[in-house]
């Protein structure tokens, strides 16, 4: 066994390996965000690939807290039965099924990325019958320039967005999920009530460190009151912001012991995204840039984290998390491009070639193939000979 291959309990949640699905948005929805045959097979073929979690995009609580038109959503009962289907595909494959709840606060009413990613307009309702929407967040203070000016939450609106946070959980925990996730990152609203950068307020829920965090922290605190017992709850931070007077890693050491005490059991560790997307930050990008966040955290705020952040090869996972600088890797991309990376890496680190962890329908055709391959290192000539090639003397 590997550390890779070990597996982790989170809140009886048991990972049967430490490699998670990383959430990543697909704006694959139409404006009902309800999920499709198409996210049903997307999210089904991780499960087979062998992973421990398999975490559903960002998932908006209400459809104004929607980043893009087409965002996957739960803010009605409606969306539970498709949701179920497959968090209850992931179970049958032996994976977590989990799921991240979001509101993009001034970051939404946003084209899809391959529309341009920048604000809605006009032309959006014109071309493809999609209307902006007004914005809100924790102050009047817009993403860009070019973005529109969101609305200042007043506290019956912050109530509505934490009642909307606590009834999409509900309905998560009602769809089979056994994990959920609280986006706090990337820009997104928890996250910009957290950073000076979007917060301006000079009530009591700005200014101040203890005075940022406290809005966040009442959503999480509220979700965790309305789960059960043994739904494991993790929090996504952007441990920095990257940008001048941004959020900072002590703080968010000091973000991650406040979510420890309020019963959060795990924090996936990111970065970036405060003014716009994630990648727009001072961070230089490298292969486990964001594993030192993820290690810091989990050293000083005596909790597990998840590390993400171009983890490419098994080996370097395996560093990390034997290592004991993280509990649980987040593949993403890799992901995409080999929905089996998690089986890969397994039979990569295992150093025999052994599929028994593989589906038996897909693991039995690998081992003979694995065979097969061996015979022909060990042995060319004969393998050609079999073939029907055989050279012949003198060839």
């Amino acid at each position: 066994m590997t550390g890779l291959s070990s597996p982790i309990d989170l809140r009886g949640q048991v990972l049967r390996n430490r490699v998670m699905i990383s959430p990543m948005c697909t704006y694959s929805c139409a404006a009902d965000g309800l999920a499709t045959d198409w996210h049903f097979v997307h999210y089904g073929r991780f499960a087979l690939g062998g992973a421990g979690m398999v975490m559903l995009e960002a998932t908006s609580v209400v459809p104004e807290g929607r980043h893009c038109y087409s965002d996957l959503g739960i803010w009605s009962d409606a969306h539970v039965p498709p949701l179920a289907r497959i968090a209850g595909f992931i179970r049958s494959q032996g994976a977590v099924p989990a799921i991240q709840l979001q509101h993009a606060g001034r970051k939404g009413s946003a084209r899809r990325p391959w529309h341009g990613g920048g604000p809605m307009s006009d032309e959006d309702l014109r071309d493809r019958d999609e209307a902006p929407w007004q914005t809100v967040g924790p102050s009047a203070v817009a993403l860009r320039p070019d973005a529109p000016v969101p609305r200042e939450l007043d506290e019956a609106g912050m109530d509505g967005i934490r009642q909307a946070f606590v009834d999409a959980a509900r309905r998560a925990v009602d769809a089979g999920f056994g994990a959920v996730e609280v986006h706090a990152a990337h820009g997104y609203l928890l996250n910009q009530f957290l950073s000076p950068i979007a917060n301006h307020r000079t009530d009591g829920w700005g200014g101040s460190l203890a005075n940022r965090m406290r809005f966040p922290l009442s959503v999480v605190e509220a979700v965790r009151a309305a789960i059960p017992d043994d739904t494991a709850l993790i929090v996504r931070v952007s441990a920095v912001d990257g940008v001048d007077e941004g959020w900072t890693l002590g703080e968010s050491v000091m973000f991650a012991r406040e979510l420890r005490a309020r019963g959060v059991d795990a924090i996936d560790c990111s970065s970036g995204g405060i003014g716009g997307a994630a990648t727009m930050n001072r961070l230089a990008r490298s292969p486990g840039f964001q594993v030192p966040f993820a290690e810091a955290i989990r050293r000083e705020a005596g909790i597990a984290t998840i590390a993400v952040g171009l983890i490419l090869t098994p080996e370097q996972a395996e560093r990390a998390v034997a290592g004991g600088r993280t509990d649980i890797v987040a593949i993403g991309r890799e992901a995409l491009a080999n929905p089996n990376w998690p089986n890969a890496a397994l039979t990569a680190l295992g150093g025999s070639g052994d599929y028994d962890h593989w589906p038996p329908n897909v693991g039995w055709w690998l081992g003979r193939r694995a065979d097969i391959i061996r015979g022909f290192e060990a042995e060319p000539d004969a393998a050609l000979i079999l073939a029907g090639t055989d050279p012949g003397p003198g060839a």
